[in-house]
């Protein structure tokens, strides 16, 4: 039975500890994106003028996209050393970099605004916890036992 569905999943159980937490550390990232947006949503929703079917779409395009980016991640797990690259530079350069610029921004433009509402508080918290997620997630994916690991699977 090589090649099967319940073969490949068996493949995971050899994983290191640090390819493992790297994954965990991604779905954390991940349902920390999607509270967010949720949160962001429901917010909007609050308001008379909101574009429901833009919310709709936008939910829809960030489901989407969180679903491939949690294929990517089992296929890392599974020693995959592409999806290992694109979590790093998709998630570790380009995601990090859409999580950091709004903030620094709002913070260049208007200076430090110590006002705290509960949405700031919610969605800082989410944001902060997705950032920490990630800057665990890509080093772990690099740590010398998931190196050997990716080693390994590279070679026939």
């Amino acid at each position: 039975m090589t090649g099967t569905a319940l073969s490949r999943s068996a493949r995971t159980s050899d994983a290191p500890r640090s390819v493992m937490l790297a994954a965990a550390a991604f779905v954390v990232a991940l349902l920390a994106g999607a509270g967010e947006a949720l949160a962001r949503v429901a917010m909007t929703l609050e308001r008379s003028d909101a574009d429901l079917s833009g919310l709709a779409l936008g939910l829809a395009v960030r489901g989407a996209i969180y679903l491939f980016v949690f294929a990517v991640v089992v296929r890392m797990t599974r020693g995959d050393r592409m999806a290992r690259l694109a979590l790093a530079l998709g998630l570790g350069v380009l995601g990090l970099a859409s999580l950091l610029v709004e903030p620094l921004t709002s913070l260049a433009a208007d200076g430090l605004d110590l006002s705290v509402t509960p949405s700031s508080l919610a969605l800082g918290s989410l944001r902060t916890i997705h950032v920490l997620a990630v800057l665990v997630a890509i080093p772990a994916m690099y740590a010398s036992g998931a190196r050997e690991y990716f080693a390994r699977r590279a070679t026939p």
